[in-house]
C-alpha cells in the first residue's frame, strides 16, 4: 500500500491504487511578502513539527542567494539555511533540497553553484534574463528525486512572488508551486510595518492561477496584545478571501543558523557585557559568520561586528572572517583603515585569527591570476603570516576532521582532537619559511584517511589562520581558546558546560512549540490533504 493511502481523500487512495497519481509526497510552500520575513524560520518549525509527528519530512528550496554556506557530506555546497532545516527534520543535508546557490561576489554579479558544484561567475542580468529557467529543469529533477523518498516537502520560497520584473524567468517562487500544485502560504511581516497591505497587494499581482494556490495568510514577528489584531484579521480574511492561519509572535534568535548577510543587521555592533571581548571584523563580502555563533553563545563572551577601525574597542580576540571576495575585501581593509589599525593591536599583543577568506589575508600577498573572484590580479595581505595564496579555478568543497596538537596560543598550548568542520576555497596556499609553525593535521577528507598539515601560527601564538570552517563548534576547542584568554585577564577558567548539537535539537523544539501554538496546524494538515493529528 502507498504510504499516503492512510492520510489522503478516499478518491485520491483509488487514483494511487489505479497509478493514476504521480506524486507521493505532500507538499506545503512558504512564500513571503518580501525579503526575511521569517519563511527560513518557518519551514524550519515545521520540518520539526511534522519530524515530531513521525513523517519522513524534507526541506527545499529551488534557489537560494547566500553568503553562508556549508558542505554536504559528498563534498557539495548548498545554503545554510536548508542545513538547518534538515537538522531539524533528522536529516543530513544534501544538495537535492537546494539545487541552486548564487554566491554574491560584488558589482551585481554571483556565483553560480549547481547541485553542488560552481559552473561560473555569472552578471545579475545575464543570470535573470532567461539563464535561470534553463536551470528549472534541474530543479524538477531534484523535486521528483525527493518525491519518491519523502512523505513530506516543505518548501521555501525566495524574495516575493510579486516582484512583476522577475517573475518570468523566476525558478523558485510560484514556478515551482504550480509544477507541484503546491499549496502556498503567504506571510507577512508585521514588525516591519505595512503587513495588510503588503499581503492584499502581493496577493493582487499575482496571477489568478497563482492566487488559487495560495491557501492562507500568516503574519509573522508579531509583538503584543494579539486581540487588537482581530480587526485586522477579519479585514485580510474578507478582503482577500483566505484564512489567516496563525499570528506568530516574535522569536528572539534562538541559536538556529542564519540564512545570509540580510540577518547581519541584526547582529551586535557594540560591545556588551563579557569578560572576553571579540571583535568579528565584517567585511563588505563576509561570508560563512555562522562560524562565530557559538563563541557568542558563551556566556562570558561579548562578541560584536565591527565596521571601522575606531569601532575595534578594547577586544580580547579579533576575528577575520570568511570572504567571497577575498582580494576586494583585503582592498577594503586598507582602504578602510582597518588594515593599520589590526596590525597596531596585534602588535600590542591582541591575538587575531583568520578563517578561510580571513586566513588568506593573513599572508603577505593573494593572487588571483584567473580572475576567480574578481578583476584584481591581486592585492598584498597584512603581511602577519609567512604565506601566500593564489586562487585556481578549482574550488575544494570537503567535510575534514582534524586533530590539534600543541598550538601555541599566546602562552599557552592548546590540544583537542576530533575537530569537526569544512573546508571551501578556491586558493592554495604557499608557506615561504619556516618561522611559522602548523598546528593543525587533517585527518580525514571526505571519507579518507588523510595526513594533511593545515592552518598556520606565528610562533608568538598571537596569530592564527585556518581553511576549516565550524572549528569553534568543537565545545572543549572553543573553551580552551576562551580560558587562555580569561588566564591573561586574571580571571579563573570555566568549565565546558555546553554541548552545542544538543542545544540546536533543544532549540528546533523549541521553535516547534512556538509555532504549533500560533499555527492551526489542523487547518494546515487539511489544505495539504492529511488528516488532521
Amino acid at each position: 500500500m502507498n504510504r499516503w493511502m492512510k492520510y489522503a481523500p478516499r478518491g485520491v487512495c483509488f487514483a494511487i491504487a489505479r497509478g493514476e497519481a504521480s506524486r507521493l509526497a505532500k507538499t506545503i510552500m512558504m512564500q513571503g511578502t518580501s525579503s526575511h520575513v521569517g519563511k527560513s524560520i518557518l519551514v524550519t518549525a515545521l520540518c520539526r513539527i511534522f519530524y515530531q509527528d513521525g513523517l519522513h519530512v524534507v526541506p527545499f528550496k529551488a534557489q537560494n542567494m547566500a553568503l553562508n554556506s556549508y558542505v554536504t557530506r559528498d563534498g557539495k555546497e548548498m545554503g545554510r539555511a536548508q542545513v538547518a532545516q534538515a537538522e531539524a527534520a533528522g536529516l543530513a543535508p544534501e544538495v537535492d533540497m537546494n539545487p541552486v546557490l548564487l554566491k554574491p561576489t560584488g558589482h551585481a554579479s554571483s556565483q553560480v553553484v549547481l547541485m553542488g558544484k560552481p559552473i561560473g561567475n555569472m552578471s545579475a542580468k545575464e543570470y535573470h534574463k532567461g539563464y535561470s529557467v534553463k536551470l528549472f529543469d534541474t530543479v524538477k529533477e531534484a523535486l521528483a528525486r525527493l518525491d519518491q523518498s519523502y512523505d513530506v516537502i516543505v518548501i521555501e520560497g525566495a524574495g516575493s512572488p510579486a516582484e512583476v520584473n522577475l517573475h518570468d524567468n523566476d525558478i523558485v517562487n510560484m514556478r515551482v508551486a504550480r509544477h507541484l500544485g503546491a499549496p502556498v502560504l503567504l506571510i507577512a511581516d508585521i514588525d516591519r510595518g505595512g503587513a495588510l497591505a503588503s499581503l492584499v497587494g502581493t496577493l493582487e499581482l499575482l496571477t489568478e492561477e497563482e492566487r488559487d494556490l495560495v491557501k492562507g495568510l500568516i503574519i509573522n514577528k508579531f509583538r503584543g496584545d494579539v486581540s487588537l489584531l482581530q480587526p485586522a484579521v477579519d479585514f485580510l480574511e474578507q478582503k482577500t478571501g483566505k484564512p489567516v492561519l496563525g499570528i506568530i509572535p516574535h522569536i528572539d534568535h534562538m541559536g538556529i543558523d542564519d540564512e545570509d548577510s540580510v540577518s547581519l543587521e541584526e547582529k551586535q555592533e557594540k560591545p556588551t557585557e563579557g569578560d572576553v571581548k571579540i571583535a568579528v571584523i565584517r567585511t563588505p563580502k563576509i561570508s560563512n559568520f555562522t562560524d562565530f555563533d557559538c563563541l557568542a553563545g558563551e556566556e562570558d563572551v561579548a562578541l560584536y561586528y565591527v565596521q571601522g577601525a575606531a569601532d575595534l574597542g578594547e577586544a580580547d580576540l579579533i576575528m577575520l572572517p570568511g570572504s567571497k571576495n577575498t582580494t576586494e575585501d583585503m582592498l577594503y581593509l586598507r582602504s578602510s583603515g582597518i588594515a593599520a589599525a589590526v596590525k597596531e593591536r596585534v602588535a600590542q599583543g591582541t591575538p587575531l585569527i583568520g578563517i578561510c577568506g580571513g586566513y588568506q589575508m593573513l599572508g603577505k600577498e593573494i593572487k588571483d591570476p584567473h580572475h576567480t573572484e574578481s578583476e584584481n590580479d591581486g592585492t598584498e595581505g597584512l603581511g602577519l603570516l609567512g604565506m601566500t595564496t593564489t586562487f585556481s579555478e578549482k574550488k575544494l568543497t570537503s567535510q575534514v576532521e582534524a586533530n590539534c596538537a600543541g598550538w601555541r596560543f599566546l602562552d599557552e598550548d592548546i590540544s583537542a582532537y576530533g575537530l569537526h568542520g569544512y573546508e571551501i576555497h578556491m586558493g592554495e596556499t604557499e608557506f615561504l619559511g619556516h618561522e611559522d609553525t602548523h598546528p593543525l593535521k587533517i585527518t580525514k577528507r571526505a571519507d579518507a584517511s588523510v595526513d594533511i598539515v593545515e592552518g598556520t601560527c606565528r610562533k608568538d601564538g598571537l596569530v592564527f589562520g585556518t581553511y576549516i570552517h565550524g572549528i569553534f563548534d568543537h565545545d572543549e576547542f572553543r573553551r580552551a581558546v576562551l580560558n587562555v584568554i580569561r588566564k591573561r585577564k586574571g580571571l579563573p577558567p570555566r568549565p565546558n558546560t555546553r554541548n552545542v548539537r544538543a542545544e540546536k535539537e533543544k532549540s528546533y523544539d523549541a521553535l516547534a512549540d512556538v509555532v504549533r501554538a500560533h499555527l492551526d496546524m489542523d487547518k494546515v494538515r487539511a489544505i495539504m490533504g492529511m488528516d488532521a493529528k
